[in-house]
């Protein structure tokens, strides 16, 4: 389609991007670290490391697994822990010494695990004790042959005793583990500084992660993010931020684990090139700590899922925090509700912007101009060099302004899922789009709004509902914390709205819902059935699943 949305750019904004300015994400590093050397990189649980001594770390870290382990050029490394200041060090290794990351989860079940490890064909993993066990139970059926084992306090000097002790004997987070032959962090960093790490040409065709999507539509796959697929993104999220802020000035929470595509991409690598500090947060579930830990920093900016925004907004220690920095507020992963929006400018001072990408675009497709003033519905607009196409189910363009699913074409998007070409040819068109499973419209100044999933539609006597919007609708009852809309079966419309809901107000009754649903609903829109829940099953970043709503009825039978 007609590249709409170039008329309306936010002032600063070109159409394309270089991807040429790097090599590769190495190659990008070693501009940043020698541009910001003295600035601080990562802070975490009261830790902290510059640039030069990232660059420093990283390259012991590298040299461990080409001198001592010394895997071949394009190894897999898997990565298992949460954000900690181990992660960027292991993970920029990595890259720099030529191989591939593999991002793990590590809240994965011992099956989840053995999957993507067997899957990616990865041989080395560096794992924090926490998830040790489940690696344990597994490890035989894989091809890991080299294990590090790190600690949350490993790098964090006389305070890390303090953590790992409470981490181990007091809060019992540590099961009992053994992984015979395995090393610890600094271990491995001992034997990587016997020898300097060697150069790599790294050039865009090599493969720098394989980034497993969350495996909703079944067995988890392997999207086969390049070196030029990153950069491109990063270079693409880059060119859409740079008109707002600053270089070597900005410190960003990184409050969604690095592990995700989302935080990868955005929060890591593009606010490196920056040279932003990262505030690194372990575990974004302890509100309470999260928001004491926010109140240390004169933070800029903060990217999250609209769940951790709403969790913070209900507390209202979080009005209380000083946001006179702060300049970017983003909000990707899943659908920004608009009463979080709201409740979020009023409270802050400036708008959540709404961005939108997948895993196999490593991430970002859209982004809400940095020059909004509120809340606007729309995911954005497409990134620099970024081609979209709304079509029908035929594989046809609708015309302006119709619902089709949206298909993405650009250098951000995979090369493909790991080694699954049958997988890969149900998303990819001839013409060489990515068919994203989303249902969108596209207006005149080229601003996407989602309607929805394909497969989370709920067809009511012929009739789409779109869950989002229901979800939107409800959301906005002060009574309500969180909620959920899945489609049931029923003999009259085939589906029914069912509406998964946790209460703010206990007295909240199920006709209070409804009726509430009813002021902006059409009739066949409106939930038939609430379930009041103390809490709604998410994905380890914060994400609704309503697939797991869905499934329970079935699993009871």
């Amino acid at each position: 389609m007609e590249k709409v949305w170039l008329k309306s750019y936010p002032q600063g904004v070109p159409a394309e991007i270089d991807i040429n300015e790097f090599r590769s994400l190495g190659h990008l590093f070693d501009v940043s670290v020698a541009k910001f050397a003295d600035r601080d990189a990562y802070l975490n649980m009261g830790g902290s490391i510059t640039y030069r001594e990232l660059n420093d770390l990283s390259a012991k870290f590298g040299s461990y697994l080409q001198n001592e382990l010394k895997l071949a050029r394009g190894a897999r490394v898997a990565i298992m822990m949460p954000n900690t200041l181990q992660y960027p060090i292991a993970m920029f290794g990595a890259l720099r010494a030529g191989y591939t990351v593999v991002n793990c989860n590590p809240l994965y079940t011992p099956r989840e695990l053995e999957h993507q490890l067997k899957d990616s064909g990865a041989e080395a993993i560096v794992i924090l004790e926490n998830f040790a066990c489940t690696l344990q139970k597994v490890i035989g059926a894989t091809g890991i042959k080299h294990v590090v084992v790190t600690s949350l306090g490993e790098l964090l000097g006389l305070k890390g005793l303090i953590v790992n002790l409470v981490v181990r004997h007091v809060k019992k987070m540590v099961p009992p583990w053994q992984l015979p032959g395995h090393i610890s962090f600094k271990q491995a960093l001992a034997h990587g500084s016997r020898q300097p790490l060697k150069p790599v040409d790294v050039t865009h065709d090599d493969i720098a992660f394989l980034q497993y999507t969350g495996g909703t539509t079944g067995v988890a796959k392997g999207a086969v993010l390049t070196h030029r697929n990153i950069v491109a993104n990063l270079q693409q999220a880059h060119a859409w931020i740079k008109p707002r802020l600053r270089e070597g000035q900005e410190t960003i929470i990184t409050a969604l684990p690095l592990y995700h595509i989302f935080s990868l991409t955005a929060n890591c690598l593009t606010f490196m090139k920056i040279g932003a500090t990262n505030v690194l947060i372990t575990n974004p579930k302890d509100i309470p700590g999260f928001i004491k830990e926010l109140g240390k920093h004169k933070f800029t900016a903060i990217t999250g899922v609209n769940t951790l925004f709403n969790a913070l907004l209900n507390r209202p220690e979080f009005a209380q925090l000083d946001f006179s920095e702060l300049r970017c507020a983003l909000g990707g992963g899943m659908a920004v509700q608009r009463a979080v929006a709201e409740k979020w400018q009023q409270i802050t001072g400036i708008p959540l912007r709404e961005a939108y990408g997948l895993t196999e675009t490593s991430p970002a497709v859209c982004i809400n101009p940095l020059d909004i003033t509120a809340y606007n519905g729309s995911i954005g607009q497409p990134v620099p060099s970024t081609e979209i196409s709304i079509r029908d189910d035929d594989g046809n363009e609708v015309p302006l302004g119709q619902p089709g699913e949206l298909c993405v074409r650009g250098p951000q998007v995979m090369r493909g899922y790991w080694n699954k070409p049958e997988e890969t040819a149900k998303v990819m068109t001839a013409d060489g789009y990515l068919k994203t499973g989303d249902v969108a419209t596209v207006d005149e100044q080229g601003f996407v709004r989602i309607v929805d999933r394909k497969k989370d539609m709920i067809l009511v006597s012929g009739f789409n509902v779109y869950p989002n919007e229901v979800e939107d609708v409800a959301a906005t009852h002060p009574g309500i914390v969180e909620v959920a809309a899945v489609g049931v079966p029923d003999e009259h419309s085939g589906e029914a709205v069912k509406l998964y809901v946790v209460r703010r107000d206990p007295a909240l009754k199920v006709e209070d819902v409804i009726a509430h649903c009813k002021k902006s609903l059409t009739g066949y829109k409106v939930p038939r059935q609430v379930e009041f829940r103390t809490e709604l099953p998410k994905t380890n970043v914060g994400k609704i699943l309503r697939r797991a709503l869905r499934d329970e009825p079935a699993k009871a039978a």
